[in-house]
């Protein structure tokens, strides 16, 4: 990518920051050197220069005639290590962690804006005690329940013998076996505590600049009421993404992440207690006793736990840089120690307990179902609640993205779960489905739920067939009905070339598909909350799996029950096996853990406000980089900048721009290309990037030009107008490829670029020329203030 060379050659020094998008680039392609140096930063993010502009600051009066081109690299921070592959296995956390900021704009209704933010903590918790609660069914119900009880399973597998009920070791009672299998799920736990811990300081332990000029007399925006009791007191009036807290929220990451380790460990314990304390209630005595002191302690801890988490969330008016350390530390350890408590007392010798069937406690799964569908039922009221005062036909599935997105969280969850229950289930059981006994043993297989969900896995896939073909029919149209717009576009009238035509129709076909995804999302999680609803009353009415559940009825319907239960099984089985094949791939092939880093780039953008153990924020990084950049630049030298992001750069730019002091934005131009900022982000996150957002931003900064394609399926216009003398935003559509046919300038046929190289394009270097020529001059050359050079060249601190 070339980063386009005319330039005005009037105004002094001027420096063009460059941001690259999604899936990386390398800081010698972005400027088109293959000599670079790294000026600023490490290799996880940092700011490189060509070899011959490395004298900027110390002598700007030799740069006046083109600006100095930088590069951002950022790539690190979501796809350089192979062992982020396995964040993979996050993504039901990230997903949750995303419908927190689908909020729609809800100016001067603090209550609503808070209750949405603790309905989406609430959920979000509900994902970690399923995920504890399905390591605790592979392990304590289905391994050292279920197969070690049967002399048939643990003869079949010889690591289990030592569990054996039938050879009478130590380690023979149900107690012991379960309380020894409860290190798993524990040990799951503890991982996950660790990862929060050390990706919050590896990626978010990056403090925003400090010491704002006086109150602009901006107007509160959407979640400035909703943090109006905050003890602090006023400050300055900014866009959220604006506000020195938006991205340093380590006192809710701390607290929430003491939380729902506190619940992962409690889940092991109640899954501990629950079946020990079965057994003991028809017995007096000590144990009798104890096992309601230990059920009274688990609940008592979970009552906390849910107070912690409905506390009050986010400070973005300003750092949050204490932390209930008191808190943080005694909950968890509090909760192992009930863990281990509960081990001892599910250990106690007790003659004659034998286990059979499945673990007492298996209802959890249904009532935790059914709490994930009321919060998202009550999610979604909320969210009507906040839109109804100022709909915009933009947002997308009219303010209701936030619980659809929950849902699909909910629905990620119960895959992932259910598909490593039935996976181990069938492997333990042979040959025979999961809870069918199919060769005439002893059934293994997980609690009933878990296979009625399976089973609509392939009713939910039948029903996405209806709309995929639609959309499918409804491409070939539009790209039929786009060839005379693209010949009209070309002037191709006396060269008409119909494959020519018709490859570039296709392409903005193809590409206005990206519109249709809030349909699709909206089919998924209502499909997938009736179909749960569905499963639910199937399990609890029959109280068998669904080719047990239809025996007795007519041939046609019994076979139908099983062979969905079968082909259910296997799929979601599938499911999970996908995942981790996807994550052990990427771990090993840098190409495709650049493609699953595109995934991250886009979902880890936002700070994790709802989920603790969701993949690290990379924009905590990244944003607070680019402010200390652009304000260094121009302390330093007086002179101009343009900070230019293509894609998901767009992005972090505007964030950053948005940090920036107003002294410093009024000396910047924001240049953006195949930006996702109104097509993706204001329309899901209209909160936070929806119109009076951009608007906002545009009038902020000192000039701003948006580039964007037909063919483009990320980018789009931002939808901007004129407004204040500023001129429109976007410019006009650029034309893709940039010829139709070969000519004198283009004797080789030129490519569909899409979404990628838009610096090729001639475009490029007259937007950005004009937004240099806009800005004022370069000041007079000033020493960087003694405060900022304590800071580094950086400008970061440790945090």
């Amino acid at each position: 990518m070339s980063p386009a060379t005319p330039a005005p050659e009037s105004g002094g020094a001027a420096l063009e920051l460059l941001v690259h998008g999604v899936g990386g680039a390398t800081p010698q392609d972005m400027l088109d050197d293959p000599r670079t140096v790294r000026v600023t930063g490490d290799r996880t993010a940092a700011v490189y220069r060509r070899a011959e502009d490395l004298d900027a600051e110390a002598h700007p009066e030799r740069y006046e005639a083109r600006p100095v081109p930088e590069a951002y690299c950022w790539s690190n921070l979501t796809s350089g290590n192979g062992a982020r592959a396995l964040w993979l296995l996050l993504l039901p956390f990230m997903v949750a962690n995303l419908a927190h900021w689908m909020r729609p704009p809800a100016q001067g209704r603090p209550g609503l804006v808070r209750l949405y933010g603790v309905l989406v903590r609430l959920v979000a918790l509900t994902l970690t005690v399923l995920l504890t609660a399905a390591a605790c069914e592979v392990a304590l119900d289905l391994t050292a329940w279920q197969c070690a009880a049967t002399t048939a399973c643990t003869d079949a597998y010889s690591w289990l013998g030592f569990l054996s009920a039938g050879r009478g070791g130590w380690w023979s009672p149900p107690g012991r076996r379960l309380a020894l299998a409860a290190v798993v799920p524990a040990a799951l736990v503890g991982l996950l505590w660790y990862l929060s811990n050390r990706t919050w300081s590896a990626y978010e332990a990056q403090r925003p600049p400090t010491g704002y000029d006086a109150p602009v007399p901006d107007p509160p925006s959407d979640t400035e009421a909703a943090d109006a009791a905050d003890p602090a007191g006023p400050v300055e009036l900014r866009p959220a993404l604006g506000r020195p807290g938006f991205w340093y929220g380590r006192r809710l990451v701390a607290r929430l992440r003491a939380a729902h380790t506190a619940a992962g460990f409690l889940t092991v314990a109640a899954a501990l207690v629950t079946a020990a304390a079965r057994h003991d209630a028809g017995a007096p005595g000590l144990r009798v006793v104890l096992g309601w002191v230990l059920q009274a302690a688990v609940a008592v801890l979970a009552v906390v736990v849910l107070w912690v988490v409905c506390r009050r969330g986010r400070s973005e008016r300003r750092l949050d840089l204490r932390v209930e350390r008191a808190l943080v530390t005694w909950l968890p350890a509090a909760s192992l120690v009930l863990l281990a408590l509960t081990a001892l007392y599910a250990g106690w010798s007790r003659p004659g307990w034998t286990s059979s069937g499945t673990l007492p406690g298996d209802a959890a799964f249904g009532a935790l179902t059914l709490v994930q569908g009321g919060l998202v039922v009550a999610l979604g009221v909320v969210a009507l609640l906040l839109q109804r005062p100022r709909r915009d036909p933009r947002t997308a599935l009219r303010g209701l993205g936030g619980p659809a997105v929950a849902m699909l969280a909910c629905a990620l969850a119960g895959v992932m779960s259910g598909g490593v229950a039935q996976r181990v289930a069938d492997w333990l059981d042979g040959p025979a489905t999961p809870g069918m006994g199919d060769h005439g043993g002893p059934r293994i297989g997980p609690p009933v739920l878990l296979s009625w969900q399976a089973s609509v896995i392939p009713v939910l896939l039948l029903l996405l067939l209806a709309p995929a073909a639609l959309l499918a029919v409804r491409t070939v149209l539009d790209a039929r009905r786009l060839r005379s717009s693209v010949e009209a576009d070309y002037d191709a009238a006396d060269e008409r070339d119909p494959v020519r035509t018709g490859q570039i129709a296709t392409g903005r076909a193809r590409a206005s598909l990206t519109d249709s995804a809030p349909v699709l999302v909206g089919v998924v999680s209502g499909a997938t909350l009736l179909l749960g609803a569905a499963s639910v009353a199937g399990a609890w009415a029959s109280g068998n799996v669904p080719g047990r559940a239809f025996d007795g009825a007519h041939p046609a319907i019994a076979s139908l029950a099983s062979a969905t239960q079968a082909l259910g099984s296997w799929m979601i089985g599938l499911g999970f096996l996908l995942f981790v094949t996807w994550g052990r791939r990427a771990y090993k092939d840098a190409s495709a853990r650049r493609t699953i880093g595109i995934l991250w780039d886009v979902g880890t953008f936002w700070p994790r406000a709802a989920h603790p153990f969701a993949p690290p924020c990379y924009a905590e990084r990244a944003v607070p980089d680019l402010t200390w950049r652009m304000s260094s630049w121009t302390r330093g030298t007086g002179g101009r900048l343009v900070i230019s992001g293509h894609s998901q750069g767009s992005v972090l730019a505007a964030a950053a721009v948005w940090q920036l002091r107003p002294a410093t934005r009024s000396r910047v131009a924001l240049l953006t290309y195949g930006s996702p900022l109104e097509r993706l982000y204001g329309r899901w996150f209209p909160a936070y990037f929806g119109p009076e957002a951009l608007s906002g931003l545009n009038r902020t900064v000192h000039c701003w030009s948006n580039l964007y394609r037909a063919t483009d399926p990320i980018g789009g216009p931002v939808r901007v107008p004129a407004e204040d003398g500023r001129p429109a935003v976007d410019g006009a559509v650029l034309l893709d490829p940039v010829a139709y046919g070969r000519t004198r300038e283009h004797p080789l046929p030129e490519p569909i670029l899409g979404h990628s190289d838009y610096q090729a394009d001639p475009a490029f270097a007259r937007h950005r020329a004009a937004l240099l020529d806009r800005l004022p001059p370069a000041l007079p050359h000033q020493r960087v203030p003694d405060e900022a050079a304590d800071q580094g060249s950086s400008g970061r601190s440790s945090g």
